[in-house]
């Protein structure tokens, strides 16, 4: 019977540290950490947590938002541990599965972050969108056309150079370079 922490945060710039504090002052046996986002259950760690997890441990989150994103990926995670006979405890949530009332909570609880982080995901696209209205441009800016392109082009496409001479001429990445001329025999075609 292993005290067993599951760790995780969004983003490699986030810090571990406070999840790992709360844990270990409870005495983990091991904990499991990742930085990666909750979206997917397809995580490194917590594969490798559910695998090594046995019947009679108990697993030790700091919140549901580290376990799952969504109601149906914690209630999935939840029903692997309940069928490996693993309780589950969440310290901020104050939630232990080894109750029928513990249970009943952790649904609730999983329904309302799920909540929350599809308001926050529409409130950014209606901010978005309002800004786009406003004017506003997202994304990178677009590179202008170098004023020798066509020049560059057309010694490249008569191969008097080649393409790795005619991106430094350009001054242009192979990527770029490439989407430009695309572009320009789209355009060219008429297509």
């Amino acid at each position: 019977m292993s005290k067993i922490g599951y760790v995780r945060v969004s983003t490699f710039e986030q810090n571990t540290d406070r999840q790992e504090i709360a844990l270990s002052e409870i005495g983990m046996d091991k904990i499991f950490s990742e930085k990666i986002s909750g979206k997917s259950t397809n995580r490194l760690e917590l594969n490798k947590m559910l695998d090594y997890i046995r019947e009679g441990d108990t697993l030790y989150i700091e919140s549901i938002s580290r376990l799952a994103r969504s109601t149906r990926d914690l209630l999935s995670i939840v029903n692997i541990l309940q069928d490996k006979k693993v309780d589950l405890v969440s310290l901020k949530e104050n939630i232990d599965t080894t109750t029928p009332q513990g249970r009943f909570v952790l649904t609730i609880f999983g329904a309302l972050s799920e909540l929350e982080r599809e308001s926050t995901l529409q409130r950014q696209r209606e901010g978005i969108a309002a800004a786009r209205i406003k004017g506003k441009k997202f994304g990178r800016p677009l590179i202008e056309t170098p004023k020798d392109w066509d020049k560059v082009i057309e010694l490249w496409k008569k191969g008097n150079i080649t393409a790795i001479e005619a991106m430094k001429r350009l001054n242009l990445n192979r990527g770029t370079f490439y989407r430009r001329v695309k572009e320009f025999e789209t355009k060219i075609n008429g297509n």
